[in-house]
């Protein structure tokens, strides 16, 4: 236990200053989300702008990747959320189906197996399948969470746990804890958005 704090300490210590800045943004974007306030969107730009060049750095190739379709998503987030409401109001949430989902899960995990293989094949890529899995299922939940779909916080609690493992091997260790207080937040969204949709049909 005395190494894993020492450990600790030490890269607490090695942390950048801008990885720092990009956890502090990672994490207004969620509260935010959870809370439906449009402003997650600009704080997600800015956080994923820095982690597009912290993944590169780390030969995370495919984590880095999915930043920069981060960032295109949060000016589509935005103007999704801002603009797409009925008579100015703003966006409702909605569901999709089971059925709708199961294919959309197995479409991916296809995507995800050709992606590792290929990865970890042809390039230098670390933990080519399970950078594969986060980047995929990310891409498409990302989407999900812009057009305000329920279930996409049901992604991102497994999304997050696996990120968990991800990082820590990699040793973005202040990320890591990120992504474990991103587990327990997207419970929270979960719970949060599944009551006001509650509200909505009941309005």
């Amino acid at each position: 236990m005395s190494d894993f704090f020492e450990t600790f300490s030490q890269q607490v210590a090695a942390t950048s200053g801008w990885e720092w800045l990009a956890v502090a943004l990672a994490i207004a974007y969620i509260l935010l989300a959870i809370k439906e306030n449009i402003w997650c969107w600009v704080a997600a730009f800015f956080s994923t702008a820095i982690y597009t060049v912290l993944f590169y750095d780390v030969n995370l190739f495919m984590e880095s990747l999915l930043n920069v379709y981060y960032l295109l998503m949060a000016v589509y987030g935005f103007y999704q959320w801002r603009f797409t409401g009925k008579r100015g109001n703003e966006k409702p949430i909605s569901r999709w189906s089971l059925k709708v989902h199961l294919a959309w899960i197995v479409g991916l995990s296809a995507v995800v197996v050709i992606s590792g293989y290929l990865l970890d094949n042809y390039t230098t890529q670390d933990f080519a399948y399970v950078d594969s899995f986060t980047t995929w299922f990310a891409v498409f939940t990302t989407y999900l969470l812009a057009q305000k779909v329920l279930e996409n916080w049901l992604y991102w609690v497994v999304i997050d746990f696996v990120s968990v493992f991800l990082y820590w091997e990699k040793g973005l260790l202040i990320t890591a804890i990120l992504f474990m207080a991103y587990t327990v937040m997207a419970i929270v969204g979960w719970l949060q958005w599944k009551k006001h949709y509650a509200q909505q049909k009941t309005a």
